[in-house]
Order: structure tokens, then sequence, then C-alpha cells
């Protein structure tokens, strides 16, 4: 079995949001629900320099991290969901959940590490990131990927993805420990924290996650 997956480049990344609202508009997703977040983690302080009486940095830094559903190897939602709404497929390793037998009950969301199912209000039911299986089964990429400013995601195999990058390191703040193994290979950006070590904090308005 192939098992697709994302890299994503954190030190790339700029925030600008443009995989975000590409995924968004091309599914037509209402409000309040996503499949893909950009998550804006900042920390640090800023002191008086009492000789010259000028604010200066102290320990700040800042990066963006662009997450949607990452497909896991074992993935979680999967092993939750009471109705088996929720499958991997054998040939590709994307998850997906079944509209049609989503019942809404959030067990999903709730386990899953990333926070990757999204409620879709008005159908009742919970929806996310199927990698776009549609355009890649055409030998196109996501729309998120293809709609990358800075080209800081990029899709394929995921041993593909290992060979060209290198295995990355997904344990970066915001982001929880790997415990579902997920088909990601993330560049942390050059100031980026260790998961559980974090002095930041996720930034981003309620809206815009």
């Amino acid at each position: 079995m192939a098992q697709y997956g994302f890299y994503f480049d954190s030190d790339k990344c700029t925030g600008c949001k443009s995989c975000q609202v590409a995924c968004k508009e091309t599914f037509g997703l209402p409000v309040d629900t996503l499949w893909r977040k950009v998550y804006n983690y900042q920390g640090g302080s800023w002191k008086l320099d009492e000789a010259t009486g000028v604010y200066e940095p102290d320990g700040v830094f800042g990066y963006f991290v662009s997450m949607a559903c990452n497909h896991c190897e074992m993935p979680a939602c999967y092993a939750v969901c009471p109705v088996a709404a929720i499958s991997k497929d054998e040939d590709t390793g994307i998850v997906t959940i079944d509209e049609e037998l989503c019942i809404g009950c959030v067990s999903c969301r709730t386990a899953c590490p990333y926070d990757a199912p999204s409620l879709w209000e008005e159908k009742g039911i919970f929806t996310k990131c199927d990698m776009c299986a549609a355009l890649v089964e055409d030998g196109d990429m996501p729309i998120c990927v293809a709609g990358c400013n800075m080209r800081a995601l990029d899709f394929g195999e995921l041993v593909d993805l290992q060979g060209k990058y290198g295995k990355g390191d997904v344990e970066t703040e915001p982001l929880p420990l790997d415990s579902t193994t997920p088909s990601l290979v993330l560049n942390p950006h050059r100031d980026a924290q260790k998961t559980g070590t974090g002095t930041g904090s996720v930034v981003s308005f309620p809206e815009e996650l």
C-alpha cells in the first residue's frame, strides 16, 4: 500500500493562509468549518533598555504551522467512530469520513490529537480534509499545495517525501506528541520549540481556527 502524505516547511511559511483559503473556497466550506488551519505561534517579551529608553526584544520569536488532517498510520478518529463512518483507503492511506454515515457525535474530533475533524453545522456532521482525493486520482496536487505561494507545502508518497526532505520533526509546538504516526514531514522553523517545552502560545484569532 502506498501512503500519501504532506510536507510542510515552517521556515518558508509566512502565514498568508492561501492554503486555507484555497481549500475553503474550492469546497464551499461554511464560516466555522476549516479543513486546513494555520497556527500563529508566538512568545517572548520586550524589556526597556534603561540607557536608551528603548524597548528591546527579549527572546521574542514567532512562526506559523499549517495543518490539515494528517491521514495517520493509526488514525485515532477511525478507532472511535461508533458507526464506522471513517475509513482508511488501502491503496493511498487517505482517511475519509462518509457523510452519509456520520451522525455528528463528536467522537472523532475529541479523539484526534490534531483537531482535524470540523463540524459542518448546517449538515450536522463532521467533515475534514480528504487530501483532495479526486484531484489526486487524476494526477493533480491537493488544492492547498497548489495554492501555497511560498511553496511551503508539498505532497506525494510519504517515503518519497522523506527521501526528498528527510523525516523532519512533527513534535514541534504547538503540535502534540506523536501518538498516531501522522503522514507528515514537517521541517521546523528555525525558532521552533519542541512539543512539551514551549514557552509561547497560539495567538491566532478564534475565527481563524
